[in-house]
């Protein structure tokens, strides 16, 4: 069963990942992870690798690589649990298979290893992830309208992000926060969006680092009147991200959002309310003319006579 979940979740998204692997980034990335098989595998180029097989055939694995490879896919299944996007288990998939093709090359040849790790360095410099560019209702803040925006109206609560594109977590909750804002987002709840990995004022104003290490990307947090109400994840007092999961279902429970919701739809209301009546005020209602009330047969005879 625990083989079939994910299974079924892959060929779920599968339409979702073949778009996904039709980009470049993706198809140079797949060609990476799989390069030392298709090195080991090429007729023409395997016979001239060396082994330490028994039988000598130098076109098939021996019993080290086969021992990496196994090593590799228990790791890719130990952190695809904690995975809660597509993204970010084909993220995981590639990563960790860059990682062992790096060990296989230079078990095979320190030339050859030598040759893939600049390569894979080269990539990582040039190649960036896509990043999301689906449907949200999201404000994107610098660091000169991220204070006012946020004292503008103590009624208004904000939920702001704080990211970075570099980060691969940061892209894989990417799409959930958009998914978050076209649910819940309305007059009294909105959300905003800062890169403060362009902005580092506002990293030092706000105390979310930067660091890879601290893992403290991507920090949500929520605002009511210009103030931080509460944020996630945590931080213990070493400035390390206590460990939590961006999962849709934790970022409504934790922020209470279908409450805020609630309470920001009756905000809504009330503006509409004064709307309605400022303008009821500023034009009053035109009066209507009487009709004249319908003669009786009498008195139509008696115009008649006359």
């Amino acid at each position: 069963m625990a083989l079939l979940t994910p299974l079924f979740a892959f060929l779920y998204h599968l339409p979702q990942v073949y778009k996904w692997l039709l980009r470049p980034y993706y198809i140079a990335s797949l060609f990476m992870s799989v390069a030392f098989l298709l090195v080991r595998k090429t007729p023409g180029i395997c016979e001239r690798l060396s082994t330490q097989r028994e039988d000598g055939n130098s076109c098939d694995f021996d019993w080290r690589e086969v021992e990496i490879l196994m090593f590799l896919s228990a790791i890719v299944m130990m952190k695809n649990r904690r995975a809660i996007t597509v993204e970010q288990h084909v993220g995981n998939i590639i990563l960790f298979s860059k990682v062992a093709n790096v060990i296989l090359f230079f078990r095979l040849d320190v030339r050859m290893g030598l040759l893939y790790l600049t390569l894979c360095i080269v990539f990582l410099m040039t190649c960036k992830p896509p990043l999301y560019m689906g449907p949200e209702y999201i404000k994107y803040f610098s660091d000169k309208t991220i204070d006012d925006e946020l004292e503008r109206d103590g009624r208004v609560a904000w939920l702001v992000e704080f990211f970075a594109n570099w980060s691969p977590e940061c892209q894989s909750f990417a799409s959930v926060y958009a998914d978050l804002s076209l649910k819940y987002n309305c007059a009294g709840l909105k959300f905003g969006k800062v890169d403060i990995g362009r902005y580092g004022e506002v990293s030092k104003k706000y105390k979310v680092s930067t660091s890879p290490l601290s893992k403290q990307l991507p920090s949500v947090v929520l605002f009511q009147g210009g103030k931080e109400v509460m944020r996630r994840p945590q931080v213990d007092k070493k400035g390390r991200a206590v460990s939590w999961s961006f999962t849709e279902e934790n970022i409504i429970r934790e922020f209470n959002l279908n409450e805020l919701y609630q309470k920001s739809k009756k905000l809504n209301k009330n503006k509409e309310e004064k709307t309605e009546k400022a303008s009821e005020s500023q034009f009053p209602p035109v009066p209507e003319e009487e009709e004249p009330e319908p003669e009786t047969k009498a008195e139509t005879e008696s115009k008649k006579d006359k």
